[in-house]
Order: structure tokens, then C-alpha cells, then sequence
């Protein structure tokens, strides 16, 4: 039974996989989620229904549009087959409304990170609709689940903090040191990670990104003033805190 529980999930991230990549298109394009159809980015052809199956449709058409020959980006593929991958890992053992219902909240938490994590790599920007999607979520479970203090303050935190930051750095330097979506995006994690969680979040982000930005500067890869998307970061970050909590909490305890 679990294992067909597991190959169900698989399944399902696979489909959603294929959703994700028409979001990671669309979404920094300003394109409507559901129409039009998907098509070629190259010859603009409609992409029929059976050319459209995740994974499989990239193998059988050998990684290439059929009506124009276009290559097609293996980030399609790797996309689809990292959700579902991970869908499959965190299948629920049981046919439980409470384990059914664990499964789709990581579940969403990793598209949305997922999508948020390549749209800012390709794009650098964190569309606000998934930082209104994460934030309606977390706000959802959290009122539920922590005290009111809880999340409240830590969404303030999350949104105020980088903020004031923010707004100091430009002041300084007159340059705008964090973008609005990375703000909106420490407000949403805040709400579940509540005050201590956002401010180790901010903190090892920031560290993270620095250190990795003194490296690819170290390697001539980038120049001092080359903008580096902060998002990643944050998501590593906040991966870590949310998929392997108890690991992050014990590690905390023992740097503190």
C-alpha cells in the first residue's frame, strides 16, 4: 500500500511539475496562467495535449518542438522530475486526513519555493503572487497551529526589519539594498517561523549570500558592483528551517 501510495504522489508531482514550468514562464512575462495554451516559445505552435506529458513527451520528441525543431530547455524536465521525486519521498504512509493534509502543505510550500527559487535566478524578481500564495498559507496553518503572538510579531519582524534595512542602506549608499519581493518574502516566512525563526533567517541569508558573492568574485566569475538575486538564499535558508526542522533546531542550540 505505500508503495502505491508513493507512486500515486509521484505522479501527482509530476503533473504539477509541468504546471510549475508554465508558471516559471508565464509569471515574469505578465502571461495569464491558463490561456492561452502553451505553446512554442519559438514558432508559436500549440503544444498539443500528448506532447505534453510530463517527462515523457520530452524523451519521445527527443528534447525538441516538434513542429519547428527547436531545442527544448532541460529545465522542463528537471523541474517535473524534482517534484515528483520529492513528492515521492514525502508521500504520506497512511490514507489519513491528517497525514493527506501534511503532505499537501510541504508539498505547496516546495512549489512555491521551487517557482520562486528559478523565476529570480532567470528573472531576479520574486513575483507576488507566490509571496501571496505563501503568505495566505502560512498564515492559514499558523493561526491554527501557533499563538497569536507568534506569527503576528514574526510576520512584523519579517516585513519591518528588512524594511528599515532597507531603507538605511539606501540612505547610505543610495542604492537600493533589497528588493520589494525579498521583503514581501521575509514578512510571508515570518508568519510561520515566527520572530527568532525570521531573524535567523534574515541573518544566515545574508550570510549566505555574502560569502557565496565573495566567491564567484574571488573566482573573477562576477564584479563588485554585479547583482547577485537574493531569493535563492532566502529559500536555502528557509528549506532548511521548514523541510528539516528538527536538524536546523539542534544545530542552532549548539552554535548558541
Amino acid at each position: 500500500m505505500e508503495l502505491i501510495i508513493q507512486i500515486f504522489a509521484m505522479t501527482f508531482g509530476l503533473i504539477i511539475g509541468s504546471f510549475l514550468n508554465a508558471l516559471i514562464y508565464r509569471l515574469p512575462r505578465e502571461i495569464n496562467i491558463a490561456f492561452p495554451r502553451s505553446s512554442c516559445p519559438h514558432c508559436q505552435q500549440v503544444i498539443t495535449w500528448y506532447q505534453n506529458i510530463p517527462v515523457l513527451s520530452f524523451v519521445f520528441l527527443r528534447g525538441k518542438c516538434a513542429h519547428c525543431g527547436e531545442k527544448i530547455s532541460w529545465q522542463y524536465p528537471l523541474i517535473e522530475l524534482t517534484v515528483g521525486a520529492f513528492a515521492f519521498f514525502i508521500a504520506p504512509t497512511t490514507l489519513s486526513a491528517f497525514a493527506a493534509f501534511n503532505f499537501l502543505f510541504y508539498f505547496s510550500v516546495f512549489s512555491a519555493f521551487l517557482v520562486h527559487f528559478v523565476v529570480d535566478i532567470k528573472h531576479q524578481i520574486l513575483p507576488d503572487s507566490i509571496n501571496i500564495y505563501l503568505a495566505a498559507l502560512f498564515l492559514l496553518i499558523s493561526v491554527f497551529t501557533r499563538p497569536f503572538a507568534f506569527w503576528l510579531l514574526g510576520g512584523a519582524i519579517g516585513f519591518g526589519f528588512p524594511l528599515a534595512v532597507s531603507w538605511f542602506f539606501y540612505k547610505v549608499k543610495g542604492q537600493v539594498g533589497l528588493g520589494g519581493g525579498d521583503i514581501k518574502l521575509y514578512a510571508a516566512l515570518g508568519l510561520f517561523l515566527g520572530p527568532l525563526g525570521v531573524l535567523q533567517n534574515i541573518f544566515l541569508s545574508c550570510f549566505l549570500g555574502a560569502f557565496f558573492g565573495l566567491i564567484l568574485m574571488g573566482l573573477k566569475i562576477i564584479k563588485r558592483d554585479h547583482p547577485i538575486p537574493f531569493g535563492p538564499f532566502i529559500l536555502i535558508i528557509a528549506s532548511v528551517q521548514i523541510f528539516f526542522e528538527k536538524w536546523f533546531s539542534q544545530l542552532m542550540r549548539h552554535i548558541a
